[in-house]
């Protein structure tokens, strides 16, 4: 597992948290979130901020209380469950997707031929 985050302040029933994970790296929603004894505590519930310095909600789990927590706490992801931030900027111009497969080629025209008339 990896460094996800650290706590700032309880919300509600949820926690914020300030995210710290390796360069470049979003947590999935929903993805679950772990102390450092891997005791799951929740799952990622929002994510906001700005692109490069943001915070992310815990949605905690049933047996779990906001207030327990300590200031500056780490918590800690799965790293299979973090995106690359790549996938949520725009593309830079110029920087073409995968290429689709082009036309079918050939005339067009109707599908078989017509009824024609019968010779006499």
């Amino acid at each position: 597992i990896s460094v996800l985050g650290e706590f700032m302040h309880p919300c509600e029933d949820d926690i914020v948290c300030k995210c710290k994970t390796e360069e470049n790296k979003v947590p999935y929603f929903n993805a679950p979130v772990y102390l450092d004894n891997k005791e799951q505590i929740g799952k990622v519930d929002e994510i906001f901020g700005q692109l490069r310095d943001f915070y992310f909600s815990v949605k905690l789990s049933e047996n779990m209380k906001a207030s327990s927590f300590k200031k500056m706490q780490k918590f800690y992801i799965d790293p299979a469950k973090l995106l690359p931030l790549q996938r949520f900027l725009p593309r830079p111009p110029g920087e073409k997707g995968v290429p689709r497969g082009g036309g079918r080629g050939g005339r067009g025209g109707g599908r078989g031929g017509g009824r024609g008339k019968v010779p006499r």
